[in-house]
């Protein structure tokens, strides 16, 4: 926590802003321009005496939900926003709001640019919200409807279902990520309602959950037994889109191998059975 550089970035942004934008009263003197701090403190539903100290490089390490608080009190950008969690040591914010559902175009693109990779992005909630005609192929035709929740197919099913030798872990990865998003997003009802559907369905899931498993995203390999292009070894790497708090998963098999010939193979396939978008490309938008 840069406690001397968070405390300067806090009285800049209060300093900054005109009292009268906030409804409240300019006349009578103010010793400096700006806000007060008791002003900002009862903005950001704080004591008076946690803000000064925080503006005075003396506070505790302020926790998420302070600081999300503060960002909205001192109605920071998204840039300053994002700076200002990073001041505190925190690590990446998570996005205003619920989970984001929307993907960004150029991420969405970047996914029809990969040779010889399946690849697609989720959301918090292990929601699709992007893919390329190889994830599509080997992932299941219906990806292509937009509306395939990996923790939902994991737990309760639906969809094509293939031997992998990464199920169980899979299982541990999904419930690490779902109390991950729980935690940040206390009020995103699609989520609620998706943990809901999952206790209800799912011993294996109520059990996993009551354990709060802890996993980093990063690199998988595991073994598939897929219809069309038999036994594959294949790797699963994650790439983090952290503004988003979603995840970029690239599949792939070593060079050479049997598995990258079979992949090859499928990739042509895919590429004249499937919409060449592989993905919804629309506007980038806010929390769904």
């Amino acid at each position: 926590m840069a406690r001397q550089e968070l405390a300067r970035f806090l009285r800049d942004r209060r300093t900054a802003l005109h009292p009268h934008d906030f409804g409240l009263p300019t006349s009578g003197p103010r010793r400096t321009a700006g806000l007060r701090r008791e002003e900002v403190a009862e903005l950001a539903h704080m004591s008076v005496d946690y803000y000064v100290r925080l503006e005075q490089a003396r506070g505790p390490r302020p926790s998420p939900r302070i600081l999300d608080a503060l960002a909205r009190a001192l109605r920071l950008t998204p840039a300053e926003r994002s700076h200002l969690f990073r001041l505190a040591g925190t690590g990446a914010p998570p996005p205003a709001g619920g989970a984001v559902r929307r993907v960004r175009p150029h991420v969405a693109r970047m996914l029809q640019r990969l040779p010889e990779t399946g690849a697609l992005v989720t959301d918090a909630a292990y929601g699709v919200v992007a893919w390329n005609p190889l994830a599509q192929a080997l992932l299941g035709d219906d990806l292509g409807q937009g509306t395939v929740n990996l923790a939902r197919r994991r737990f309760l099913g639906g969809g094509p279902s293939h031997d992998s030798s990464s199920t169980e872990e899979f299982g541990h990865v999904v419930v690490a990520r779902l109390l991950r998003a729980a935690d940040r997003y206390p009020h995103d009802r699609q989520l609620a309602a998706l943990l809901a559907e999952l206790r209800a369905g799912s011993e294996e899931f109520g059990h996993l959950w009551e354990t709060r498993p802890v996993h980093a995203p990063g690199h998988r390999t595991k073994s598939v037994d897929h219809p069309t292009a038999g036994s594959l070894r294949l790797n699963c790497d994650v790439l983090l889109v952290p503004e988003d708090d979603q995840e970029v998963v690239l599949i792939t098999a070593d060079p050479g191998s049997p598995s990258a010939r079979a992949l090859r193979r499928l990739e042509r396939i895919s590429c004249f059975s499937t919409e060449p978008s592989g993905g919804p490309l629309g506007s980038f938008g806010g929390p769904a």
